[in-house]
C-alpha cells in the first residue's frame, strides 16, 4: 500500500484548506480510510475516517469543521478543513483503517504539513 498526502500549506486562522491522499495498492471504495495528524511534540491522533459504506467518524475537536470524502475513480481520499485554528497545525497523514474506524491498519506514508497562523 502506498499513500501520498499532499495539499498542505500555510493558512490564516479561520481559513480553509483541502488535503488529498493518493492511494495505490488498495481500492478506497472497499476499504475504510482515515486521516491522522501529529503536532510538534505531541502524539499522533485520529482526525477523521470513512468506511467502505461511506459512514464517517470525526474527532470531537474537528466535528463540524472538517469533512472526509473520497473519489473512487481517482482512488483518492480528501480532507476538507474549514474554520482552521492554530491548534490544527500538524503533519497530516492518511491510513487504511479497520472497518470499525477505530485503528489504522497500514503505514502512513508521507504526510503533508498544515500550518495555521493566528
Amino acid at each position: 500500500v502506498q499513500l501520498q498526502a499532499s495539499g498542505g500549506g500555510l493558512v490564516q486562522a479561520g481559513g480553509s484548506l483541502r488535503v488529498s491522499c493518493a492511494v495505490s495498492g488498495i481500492i478506497v471504495s472497499v476499504n475504510a480510510m482515515g486521516w491522522y495528524r501529529q503536532a510538534p511534540g505531541k502524539q499522533r491522533e485520529f482526525v477523521a475516517g470513512i468506511s467502505s459504506g461511506a459512514r464517517t467518524n470525526y474527532a470531537d475537536s474537528v466535528k463540524g469543521r472538517f469533512t472526509i470524502s473520497r473519489d473512487n475513480v481517482r482512488n483518492t481520499v480528501f480532507l476538507q478543513m474549514n474554520n482552521l485554528k492554530p491548534e490544527d497545525t500538524a503533519v497530516y497523514y492518511c491510513n487504511a483503517m479497520s472497518p470499525s474506524l477505530t485503528r489504522p491498519i497500514s503505514s502512513s506514508g508521507q504526510g503533508t504539513l498544515v500550518t495555521v497562523s493566528s
